[in-house]
């Protein structure tokens, strides 16, 4: 499955901005699609946001993305979306989205278990 990810920008303190999450080729039916972001020039392994099983719809969160953020299926459109509320400078990073049919829950904040990753899209939060 082809992922394409939409949303991002810039926002300011506070703001909320909204992620999607698309497949091109087929369904995220058996899929757990997460969100994973990397602050740019950090040299860190891609830090896990938010995660959702499609056929459950158990979602998972990071400590920093509690109680912000939110994730949700579009079961209309197919596809998932990420709500970040409250932003702060810190969120800034380039947001992806990743998706695999054998994600475990225990490592649904492992990069390496997902087999499809979409392009980056950038959000900048400003002070």
């Amino acid at each position: 499955v082809q992922l394409q990810a939409s949303g991002g920008g810039l926002a300011e303190t506070g703001e909320s901005m909204r992620l999607d999450c698309s497949p091109s080729g087929r369904t995220f039916r058996q899929y757990y699609v997460a969100w994973f972001r990397h602050p740019i020039g950090n040299d860190h392994e891609r830090e896990f946001v938010a995660g959702i099983r499609w056929d459950t719809d158990e979602t998972d969160y990071s400590e920093s993305a509690k109680g912000r953020f939110s994730i949700s299926r579009d079961d209309a459109k197919g596809l998932v979306v990420l709500e970040m509320n409250s932003l702060k400078p810190e969120d800034t990073a380039v947001y992806y989205c990743a998706a695999g049919t054998s994600v475990a829950a225990r490592r649904v904040t492992v990069p390496r278990a997902y087999d499809f990753w979409g392009q980056g899209t950038l959000v900048t939060v400003s002070s």
